[in-house]
């Protein structure tokens, strides 16, 4: 029989304590893409983020974030979405959550060519249609619709950080677009 008392806060880790895990274990991220597609299934929108990274640079990005412990990746995805796109976004989860890519985030350069500043993090990858409004929440400053050959664009690749630029190709890719 368990008689400890309840964490007030499960799933969630303090500052210093999120600090340690980090420099100690590889951390597990959902990142979804949004995409708005036609009646056949096909992309013909992306949702890129845009948001200041801790230079003050202007960087685009994806929804992004950690799985809590006991949460379900499909949970995951839906907190994510929500906190970044808005609770009007209407993601439309696919019935088996298989993502597109699994992509691995080092501390310091390396052959995935993925990079975070602040831990080894691995990372599910989703493609997810919206088809509600969407609005910028959190640390976003707002959301950008592009065509996919937009969003291939030399500027628009250039606007990435930390190889997610390769992540965006490789989603677009799966979907079809630039082979």
């Amino acid at each position: 029989m368990n008689v400890r008392t309840p964490d007030p806060n499960p799933g969630w880790l303090s500052e210093d304590d999120l600090y340690e895990a980090r420099r100690r274990l590889p951390m597990v991220y959902v990142e979804a893409i949004p995409v708005r597609c036609d009646a056949l299934g096909y992309v013909n929108e992306v949702g890129l983020l845009l948001q200041a990274n801790e230079q003050g640079e202007m960087v685009r990005t994806f929804v992004s974030g950690r799985v809590m412990y006991r949460e379900t990746i499909r949970a995951a995805l839906l907190r994510h979405l929500e906190k970044d796109l808005g609770p009007l976004a209407l993601p439309q989860l696919p019935p088996s959550p298989l993502p597109f890519t699994i992509a691995e985030y080092f501390p310091s350069p390396s052959e995935t060519g993925l990079t975070d500043d602040r831990q080894h993090a691995v990372a599910l990858a989703y493609l997810i249609p919206v088809t509600g409004e969407c609005n910028p929440r959190q640390d976003a400053l707002e959301l950008s619709w592009l065509t996919p050959s937009e969003a291939l664009s030399p500027s628009i690749q250039a606007e990435f950080s930390g190889g997610r630029a390769d992540l965006l190709r490789q989603a677009l890719a799966h979907a079809g677009w630039g082979r």
